[in-house]
C-alpha cells in the first residue's frame, strides 16, 4: 500500500489545525473543565471539528475517534483516524508552547501513519511505515545513548507516576538518570528526535498517542507498554531509544 498520500494529508491537516489553535493562543481564552478535571477550550473544539470535516470530505468511509467528539463508525472501515486537537491543553491555556496537534491513521489495527505538530514552536514530526520519520523535513532518529546514567527521562507529572508506581522515580534516580517534566505531546517528540531517551506516562487514551507508535518505529525506537509490549492500547505508555530499552524495561519491572 502506498502510504505517502495519507502521510501528506495527515501532515498538512495537523499543520492547518495547528494554525487554528494559534488563533486562540495567549489571548486569555475561557477554560471549561471536563469530567476528570481536565481543561477544554474553544480551540480544542474548533480544531477537532476542522480535522473531522476534512477527513470526512477526503475519506468519507473512514472511521474517526477524537478526544472531544468521540467515535464515528466509518461503515466498518479498516481505516481509523485518531485525533487529539490539543495534547497538552494545560500547557496551552497557560501560554506554555509544549502542546501538540496529534493525528494518527490506524490501518487494520496498526498505527501506520502519524503527524504531530507543535504550533508555537513550528515543529512538525511525522512518519509512515517504510517512509521514515521526519522532523521539519529532516530525517529524525532516536539517540544512541546506551546507559541510563547518561539518559534523560521525561514525563508529564511525577505525582501521577507515583500514584501508579510509588518507587518508579526513585528507581530511575538510583540509576543516575536525568529526570525532567518535559511531558505531554512534546516528551515523545524529544525521544523521537534524540533530545531525550525516555518518555513515560501512567495512562494515555488512544488519541493521546495516536501518531507515536509509527513515529517511534520509523525513528528507530520503541513505543508500547511499560512492560515491553510494543503497539498501542490505552493504558500506560513508554517510548525510548532502542539502545536503552532493556535497561528501561528492567527499571519499569521493579529492578
Amino acid at each position: 500500500m502506498n502510504l505517502q498520500p495519507y502521510l501528506d494529508f495527515a501532515t498538512s491537516l495537523a499543520y492547518r489545525a495547528g494554525m487554528i489553535t494559534l488563533g486562540y493562543y495567549n489571548i486569555g481564552i475561557d477554560v471549561k473543565m471536563k469530567e476528570g478535571n481536565d481543561p477544554v477550550t474553544a480551540a480544542d473544539h474548533e480544531a477537532e471539528k476542522y480535522i473531522r470535516a476534512e477527513i470526512e470530505r477526503a475519506y468519507p468511509g473512514h472511521a474517526i475517534v477524537g478526544e472531544e467528539f468521540g467515535a464515528s463508525a466509518g461503515n466498518g472501515s479498516a481505516f481509523r483516524w485518531t485525533i487529539d486537537p490539543i495534547d497538552g491543553t494545560k500547557s496551552f491555556v497557560r501560554g506554555v508552547p509544549l502542546y501538540g496537534v496529534l493525528i494518527g491513521l490506524e490501518i487494520e489495527g496498526v498505527i501506520r501513519v502519524g503527524a504531530a505538530f507543535y504550533p508555537p514552536l513550528n515543529e512538525m514530526l511525522c512518519a509512515a511505515d517504510g517512509l521514515g520519520c521526519w522532523w521539519n523535513s529532516r530525517r529524525a532518529h532516536v539517540s544512541d545513548v546506551d546507559d541510563l546514567s547518561r539518559a534523560c527521562v521525561t514525563t508529564s507529572d511525577f505525582e501521577r507516576l507515583g500514584e501508579k508506581d510509588p518507587t518508579l522515580v526513585q528507581r530511575f534516580a538510583k540509576r543516575k538518570a536525568l529526570l525532567r517534566t518535559w511531558g505531554d505531546a512534546y516528551g515523545y517528540a524529544l525521544v523521537a528526535t534524540g533530545r531525550a531517551e525516555v518518555c513515560i506516562d501512567p495512562f494515555l487514551d488512544l488519541w493521546d498517542y495516536g501518531p507515536y507508535p509509527v513515529i517511534m518505529r520509523e525513528a528507530g525506537g520503541y513505543f508500547g507498554t511499560w512492560l515491553g509490549s510494543e503497539g498501542h492500547t490505552p493504558g500506560d505508555a513508554l517510548a525510548c531509544n532502542a539502545a536503552i530499552k532493556s535497561q528501561v524495561i528492567e527499571v519499569m519491572r521493579g529492578a
